[in-house]
């Protein structure tokens, strides 16, 4: 749970960190005053974009085959077994 926070996190931030390196890069400073509310709305729309992207793609490689049973997550001869489906 905790992993998928933290890679949703860091998806969201990417193109904020983007964006301020490209100010850094061309104007020399990544104060305010140099922030464009298009600019801005571009890179929070493109952060959403891609966290829905994220969840989707992670959700949609955790989904189980049709028909298939799940089998919990035991311990055997002292071995962690995790849960899967069959």
């Amino acid at each position: 749970m905790l992993r998928s926070f933290l890679v949703e996190f860091a998806l969201f931030l990417t193109p904020f960190l983007l964006y301020g390196a490209l100010l850094l890069a061309t104007k020399g400073s990544v104060v305010p005053e140099h922030w464009s509310p298009r600019a801005l709305a571009l890179v929070a729309a493109t952060a959403v974009a891609l966290v829905v992207a994220g969840l989707f793609l992670f959700e949609h490689g955790n989904v189980a085959p049709p028909g298939s049973r799940y089998v919990p997550a035991q311990v055997k001869d002292g071995v962690f077994v995790p849960g899967r489906f069959e």
